[in-house]
Formats: C-alpha cells, sequence, structure tokens
C-alpha cells in the first residue's frame, strides 16, 4: 500500500517538475521575443524615421512650385534605373516583396534594398509620382532584420518572425497605429490564417517603432469622426450595401494594376525609358483635370475628405490610373497611401449621392478598401477604430467584412497564399461543384446556390487535433512553426 502512494506521489512530482520545467521555458521564450522585437522595432523605426523625415522636407520644397508635376517623368526615371542598377529587389511597392522572401527565400533579402529603396521611393515621391510610403518602409525595415538575423545567425523560423517584424514596425512608423500594424503584418502573408505566434513579437516591433519615429520628430495623425444614428439597423444595411460597392471597385483597382503593368511589360524598351511615358501620362492627367489632386503621395486629400470636405466622383478613378501608371513604370512606392486615397474618396462621393455622412463613409471608405484589396479585415477594422473611434470601427467592421469576402482571392499582394477559401469557393469545393462556365455549367453554379447546395455532397468541415483540456500530442514546437510557415 505504501509502495503504491509512494508511485503516485513520484508521478505527481513528475509532472508537476515537468509543468514548472515548460511554463518556465515558456516565460524565457516569451521574454526572448520581446527582447527580440524590441531591436526590429529600433533598427526598422529609425530608417523609416529618418525616410519619412527626408520624404516630408523633400515634398515641402518640390510641391511648392505651381508646375511641380513636369520633374514627373525624371522622377521615374531616375527611380527606375537605380533599382535596375543596384538591386533589381527594390521594384514594385515594398511590402510584397517582404512576402515573397517570408514565402520562398526563409525570410532573407538582399542589404543593398535598404539604401536603394529608400533612395529610389525618395525620388518617385518627391518629384510627383503617386504611390505611398508605408511600403518601402516596410522592405527598409524588412531589410534591416533581415540583415541582423544573419548577422547574429537566428534560425530559420527565428529569421522569418524578426524579418516579419519589419512589416508591423513600417507599417506603425508611417501611419500610427500600431496594434494595426501587428495585425497587418500577421494577417497579410496568407488568406484566410492568422500567424497567432507571431502576433506577440510584431505587436512589440510596432510599438517600438512608433514611439523611434515620434521621438525623431515624425507626426502621426488622428481623427474624430462625429456623426448621429438614427436607426441602428439601417445603418447597418448601409455598410452592407457601401461594402458591396467598395469591393466590385477594389477589383477594379486590381484588375486595372495588373493589367497596366501587364502592358508595360510588353514595351520593349530599356527599362528605365518606360518612365518617360507613365510621367507623360501623369502629366496628361494633371493637364486633363485641370488639378495636381491626383499625383504625389495624396495625403492632403486624404486628411481634406475626413474632414467633411466633398470630392468628385471621378477621384478614386483618376487615383487608380496613376498610381497603376506610376508603379508599373518604374516608380518606387507603397501601395497603400493611394489605397486609402481611392477608399476615401470612394466612400466620401458615396455619401454625397446618399445624403449621408461625408467624413464617416470617407473614413469607413478607406479602411474598408484596404480589407478588400490586402485581404487584411482585422488589420483594417482595428485601424478604424486606432484612427478614428471604436464608435467608426464598429460599424465599419461591417463594411470591411462585406468587401473582403467580395473581391474573392484577388490581392494587390500575389505573393499572399489561399490558407483557407473564401465562402463561395469553399461551397463549391465542399460539394464538388466545377467552375464550368458554359451555359450548362452556368445554371449547375446558380441551381447548387439556390437550392443551397442540398443536391450535392453533404460534406462538412471537421476539426482535427487535440483538444487543449485532452492529452496532449507529443509534438515539439519547433514541427508546429514549420506547419505554420507551410
Amino acid at each position: 500500500m505504501l509502495k503504491h502512494y509512494r508511485k503516485q506521489l513520484k508521478r505527481k512530482a513528475e509532472r508537476a517538475w515537468g509543468f514548472f520545467v515548460i511554463q518556465t521555458l515558456v516565460v524565457l521564450t516569451t521574454l526572448k521575443w520581446v527582447m527580440l522585437a524590441t531591436v526590429a522595432g529600433v533598427i526598422a523605426g529609425v530608417p523609416t524615421g529618418i525616410f519619412l523625415l527626408l520624404l516630408d522636407a523633400g515634398t515641402g520644397v518640390v510641391y511648392a512650385w505651381r508646375y511641380y508635376f513636369f520633374l514627373i517623368p525624371l522622377g521615374l526615371v531616375l527611380s527606375s534605373w537605380i533599382v535596375e542598377r543596384f538591386a533589381r529587389d527594390a521594384r514594385g511597392h515594398g511590402t510584397e516583396k517582404v512576402i515573397e522572401a517570408l514565402h520562398n527565400q526563409a525570410g532573407y533579402m538582399n542589404p543593398l534594398i535598404i539604401p536603394v529603396k529608400m533612395v529610389a521611393t525618395l525620388v518617385t515621391l518627391i518629384l510627383g509620382g503617386s504611390a505611398g510610403k508605408e511600403g518601402p518602409s516596410a522592405q527598409i525595415g524588412a531589410g534591416v532584420a533581415s540583415a541582423f538575423a544573419s548577422l547574429v545567425r537566428l534560425n530559420r523560423l527565428d529569421k522569418q518572425r524578426f524579418v516579419l517584424c519589419g512589416i508591423s514596425a513600417g507599417f506603425a512608423g508611417v501611419f500610427g497605429t500600431p496594434i494595426a500594424g501587428a495585425l497587418f503584418a500577421t494577417e497579410v502573408l496568407s488568406i484566410g490564417r492568422l500567424s497567432y505566434n507571431r502576433f506577440l513579437p510584431a505587436l512589440m516591433a510596432s510599438y517600438i517603432a512608433y514611439f523611434v519615429t515620434r521621438l525623431m520628430g515624425v507626426v502621426h495623425l488622428s481623427y474624430s469622426v462625429e456623426f448621429i444614428v438614427s436607426s441602428e439597423l439601417s445603418m447597418l444595411w448601409k455598410m452592407v450595401i457601401f461594402g458591396l460597392v467598395i469591393g466590385t471597385l477594389a477589383i477594379l483597382f486590381i484588375s486595372m494594376l495588373f493589367a497596366v503593368e501587364h502592358l508595360f511589360r510588353k514595351i520593349r524598351i530599356y527599362e528605365p525609358l518606360k518612365g518617360l511615358i507613365g510621367g507623360a501620362i501623369l502629366i496628361a492627367v494633371v493637364i486633363l483635370t485641370g488639378t495636381t489632386n491626383y499625383v504625389g503621395i495624396g495625403t492632403r486629400i486624404i486628411d481634406a475628405a475626413l474632414d467633411g470636405q466633398a470630392f468628385r466622383g471621378i477621384a478614386p478613378f483618376f487615383k487608380m490610373i496613376t498610381t497603376s501608371v506610376t508603379l508599373a513604370s518604374g516608380g518606387s512606392g507603397g501601395i497603400l497611401t493611394p489605397i486609402f486615397f481611392i477608399g476615401a474618396t470612394a466612400g466620401n462621393y458615396w455619401a454625397q449621392i446618399t445624403g449621408t455622412n461625408v467624413a464617416l463613409f470617407s473614413a469607413i471608405g478607406m479602411v474598408a478598401f484596404l480589407a478588400a484589396c490586402t485581404n487584411t479585415p482585422l488589420a483594417a477594422v482595428m485601424m478604424a477604430m486606432e484612427l478614428f473611434g471604436i464608435r467608426t470601427g464598429s460599424y465599419g467592421a461591417v463594411a470591411c467584412a462585406v468587401a473582403f469576402l467580395i473581391v474573392g482571392h484577388m490581392s494587390v499582394y500575389p505573393s499572399q497564399v489561399i490558407h483557407q477559401q473564401k465562402t463561395l469557393f469553399i461551397d463549391l469545393e465542399m460539394h464538388g461543384i466545377s467552375k464550368v462556365f458554359t451555359p450548362a455549367g452556368t445554371r449547375r453554379l446558380f441551381a447548387s446556390f439556390f437550392s443551397g447546395y442540398r443536391t450535392d455532397r453533404d460534406d462538412v468541415f471537421e476539426v482535427s487535433g487535440d483538444a487543449v483540456g485532452g492529452e496532449r500530442a507529443e509534438q515539439t514546437s519547433a514541427d508546429t512553426d514549420q506547419k505554420d510557415v507551410e
């Protein structure tokens, strides 16, 4: 009997000791990533702050000249030449290249990207190209993080987490929204999957970069959107309809972005000379519209829309054109600021024609268009709350969710991986319905939808894996991380 109790006591002691060891390692791992993310936030925040301050100084000087838009061709040619000559990986709008590096190169990025991307983007934006500033900030931050990770010889999975911090740090450093920045970084890699084990590092890096850039003198804006709701139910349906509109616009923008890129790729001339063509198109847009609203970074227009100033319905479409042409003809810059411009002005005009609050729909249009174009609805909702307040964000969440579904699997980031398909595509896959677009195939698709797919296989989703309260599988955290990467 005594021997039996001794065995039980020994087993309990072993379990208690095992629990203590595991929890100690959990705490140490957490502290490790708090410290590493702090380093990532600093080393990404400093170059981001320098970039933003140089950009503000440069645009302040150049944009003061009334005819600065005639410099756009020069900016696009120079930007393209710098990238072609020194680091071709610095092409495009920044964040896409970081996603590609994380998926295909274990987070490795050429260190030359850091100075090349900064200079090329400064040239593009200061001389009037239509692009954003967050993509380069993310790519610069991720490039610095990648170089540091290689220097201290972090293992493959740790390096990927560390480089991911560059995305969140760049996002937060530019927009002053650290929680949205962390969510964006952990959400943007895959459609339908949030990388929870990367959230803490991304969040810490976001906050540190936010503090660093603010200490350096970068000004982050916040807004107060005042509105009165007469009917909560009516507002809910307005958000659903608005989400449909924004999702449709996102499809148009993404299609235009890649169509224009494909068109310029077919032009067989020396790559930097394409900037002359792109610059001429942007100058023509300015002359045709009689305004420089659709070239340059566009933050002034975004701010005015959020303040309730009315804009014409052509504003989002001309910004789509100038941004697509800028990036396709060799310009370097981000995509999110143009996304905010298009969403804000689209919401602005929608409010005018529907007789609703202009500032409110400008704000919600901005974040809903972000959710649709980048497949990051949670980040978009959080950004609405951080910038405009919880009340605006709570209504905006509906528009973000609808727009996110409407756009399907399209994205401004083609390197995104589809981890879980969206509603319609899941339904089709579960019930074995072929996407055949002949007359008969089309009838079958619609018939299956209206019958609730009851005529097809009745498959359901099953939960796999061990329950938290059940028996724990013997699996290392490295295996779990490996699945997360794959």
